[in-house]
């Protein structure tokens, strides 16, 4: 079980929700525009600001990168008005998971984020990660990076007491995955291709109503701490290895202390301890309705927040009659 954080004040779980509605509605506002920056700095300025009225000593751990990268929500950066006087809370964020989907209004887009206390979130490089993550309810380690696709199929089929024919995967859409893909189906599986948004895949192993049972494939490195951090809180299983692409990328890794480029990561690796995640949904998705604007100004938000020493997920409506 685990142990809850003081640093992390009950009070802070709902007060995550506020700032990731206030992403989320800002980002609303340029879904279907065609214009993935525009919808991205609104997400990060609305973020920035809302973190910024909360009495903590916040620093971003996992942004929107470098400080030479990212004007604001960088690596490093100092979020909070509590600097030096309130609890000290290492971020992992993303104003907007799921830029082209906004651009496009597609599904699955969100806001998205993950507190931990100093210390407690994996300082992830901008690389990509080999990801397998499958829900609560499993014997630890029925899945493994080690094993070949066919493999943890046949192995989560027979818990789950089906034939490997009746598993649903949840793969991103690359080319990189043809092999993948064409594994999975040479088994019969049946496989839920997403566009972009691989946090909202990875979390969808958590939720029946979804159907989907695993999620297999590669993506960025920072979502799979998101992700991570989701199903720490609801009992899931989540494994990730980094993946390099050149000598450059295996530097940047060195730089925030990844010495070991072929481990095998799993949940408390990632996130240590106590964590609160939270999403609003920017878009309709698999796990949450996209804002709505309504008669007379109003906008609609629907969200989720969890804690994992509590165990809870909380299911957020939100009216906001102010919005502009």
């Amino acid at each position: 079980m685990v142990k809850a954080s003081k640093a992390l004040d009950r009070v802070l779980v709902l007060e995550m929700v506020r700032v990731t509605e206030a992403a989320a509605i800002a980002a609303s506002k340029l879904v279907g525009r065609g214009d993935e920056k525009a919808a991205d700095h609104a997400a990060v300025e609305a973020m920035r600001a809302a973190f910024n009225e909360l009495e903590f000593d916040g620093t971003v751990v996992i942004g929107e990168g470098e400080r030479d990268e990212a004007p604001m929500l960088y690596i490093g950066e100092k979020v909070g008005c509590g600097q030096g006087t309130g609890p000290k809370i290492d971020i992992a964020l993303d104003p907007l998971e799921g830029t082209t989907i906004t651009a496009k209004a597609g599904p699955n887009a969100l806001a998205v984020l993950a507190i931990a206390e100093e210390g407690g979130l994996l300082n992830a490089p901008d690389v990509y990660m080999d990801k397998l993550a499958i829900g609560p309810g499993y014997e630890a380690g029925l899945v493994s990076l080690d094993r070949s696709p066919t493999e943890n199929v046949t192995a989560l089929a027979k818990a789950k007491g089906v034939k490997p024919n009746e598993i649903i995967a949840c793969v991103l859409d690359r080319p990189r995955h043809e092999k993948l893909i064409a594994e999975l189906r040479g088994l019969g599986c049946g496989i839920v291709l997403i566009p972009d948004g691989d946090v909202a895949g990875v979390i969808a192993v958590t939720n029946p109503d979804t159907t989907i049972d695993v999620y297999m494939g590669s993506g960025g490195a920072p979502e799979g701490v998101l992700a991570a951090a989701a199903l720490k809180c609801v009992g899931g299983q989540f494994q990730g290895r980094l993946l390099f692409r050149n000598d450059d990328e295996k530097a940047r890794a060195r730089k925030w202390g990844v010495t070991d480029l072929d481990r095998i990561y799993h949940l408390d690796d990632l996130v240590k301890g106590d964590a609160i995640f939270a999403a609003t949904g920017v878009t309709d998705g698999s796990l949450l309705e996209g804002v709505k604007r309504r008669k007379g100004g109003c906008m609609t938000t629907e969200s989720v927040v969890m804690r994992a020493s509590s165990g809870t997920v909380r299911w957020v409506k939100g009216e906001h009659h102010k919005a502009g």
